[in-house]
């Protein structure tokens, strides 16, 4: 499908996509907004499908969708009639009273997972910090730890609060942010004699490990897969010692690798995980889900102010709901498996450019040569001003999160914008 029929199917005017990106001016923005974003010269206003208008009606192809969470596209007629309605009738309340329809999520949740309970939040960092605070409570209350230790991955992201940067195995996030929170060691990912190794070491005095924290597949980390034969051993190292496993599903969970949940490529079920981003297509919503074995929270250990409104349960219900009824994950398979493709063709033209293409579903990353003077940012923004919008993953990583929806001509128009903008960039 040719650019001119991607935009008349979204019913603009063709001549809207051929114009260069007009930079925005971000004069009183920049006064008044403190800057802790690197931004991108464009301001995006209006949405459909997989494609975006910027204020100067430029159009793009979103493979960004909100950095994996605008599940089902921008302006669902699903979401929009979920919202609306409830917006209408019922949008906030305390977590003091009942609210029916986070009960009808977390059943959902609970019957398409290992889960047993589900506790709600506003976003991933919250979801893994309620998983931090269970997993220590178990470990003062269950394993009798009185220093309890949790093992992540270097290269690892769960989050900016600080519990969750000191959980993070990137230094560049935490730096500044010092005295840390006691309390986590970091080893390789996919590394198992270095798991080994670590919780044998930690093992001192009145210090143990009470939990492993890994994200099925890195995502900030450069789009890295987790390996079945390691989630494996681990499961067991897990089993032999009484140490919880935590999975951080935030930008894999709820459809975007193909299946539900990351883990399911793994071989494995968790103790505890969390989920976010994704799973309400855009509006504010996280989960800690766990087995009951571990539930050791009571009345008055943790609470969120906003965690599983009326609204946010409406919006991830119906996100669940028409993910299973409109069988999306087929889709997301098949045009992962499809990008992937032209992805490796590119890199096969390009050998001296690019080192690998690798994810799992919709989440898939491009990695640049070490070799090369090109950085992920380079091939964004060459991108961008080709009416593709991409995210990087790293220095040397471009990401690709489409929204699940992505139709087989939208995934040929984004390669076709990438080995043009590759092009430009070597020439």
């Amino acid at each position: 499908m040719t650019r001119d029929t991607l935009v008349k199917n979204a019913s603009i005017p063709a001549e809207s996509a051929s114009a260069m990106p007009i930079p925005y001016e971000s004069t009183e923005f920049d006064t008044h907004v403190m800057a802790t974003y690197g931004r991108f010269p464009i301001a995006l206003e209006r949405g459909v499908g997989c494609r975006v208008w910027d204020t100067s009606g430029r159009d793009y192809l979103d493979f960004v969708a909100g950095i994996a969470t605008c599940t089902l596209g921008h302006a669902h007629p699903a979401l929009i009639e979920t919202v609306t309605r409830q917006i209408q009738t019922l949008h906030h309340v305390s977590n003091l009273y009942y609210i029916p329809n986070q009960g009808e999520l977390a059943k959902w949740l609970v019957e398409h997972s290992c889960a047993d309970r589900a506790f709600f939040c506003n976003s991933g960092a919250e979801a893994n910090e309620g998983a931090i605070k269970l997993a220590r409570k178990y470990a003062h209350t269950v394993q009798e730890i009185e220093k309890p230790m949790i093992v992540t991955a270097k290269a690892s992201f769960h989050g900016r609060t600080l519990a969750t940067i000191t959980a993070t195995g990137q230094p560049k996030y935490q730096k500044n942010f010092d005295p840390l929170m006691p309390g986590f060691f970091y080893v390789p990912y996919n590394d198992i004699r270095a798991m080994e190794a670590a919780v044998t070491e930690l093992d001192e005095g009145d210090q143990r490990v009470t939990a492993i924290m890994l994200e099925a597949l890195q995502g900030e980390g450069g789009v890295r897969p987790g390996e079945l034969e390691y989630f494996l051993r681990l499961r067991k190292i897990c089993d032999e010692t009484g140490i919880l496993l935590i999975m951080d599903e935030v930008q894999v969970g709820i459809g975007r690798t193909g299946k539900y949940w990351g883990y399911e490529h793994l071989g494995i079920e968790p103790d505890i995980f969390t989920s976010a981003k994704g799973l309400a297509g855009g509006i504010p919503i996280g989960a800690m889900m766990c087995k009951t074995f571990c539930d050791v929270f009571e009345p008055g250990d943790h609470a969120s102010t906003f965690g599983g409104n009326p609204l946010a349960c409406a919006a991830a219900l119906t996100v669940a709901q028409t993910l299973e009824q409109d069988n999306i994950l087929q889709n997301v398979q098949e045009r992962g498996e499809q990008l992937r493709a032209r992805l490796r063709a590119i890199a096969l033209k390009y050998p001296s450019v690019f080192v690998e293409v690798r994810g799992w579903g919709l989440i898939n990353g491009l990695e640049l040569s070490a070799e090369t003077e090109l950085t992920s940012v380079d091939v964004v923004k060459a991108a961008m001003e080709r009416g593709l919008l991409l995210v990087p993953a790293g220095p040397k990583v471009v990401r690709f999160v489409p929204p699940l929806i992505v139709s087989t001509e939208e995934i040929e128009a984004a390669a076709e914008v990438v080995e043009g903008a590759i092009a430009a960039l070597v020439s």
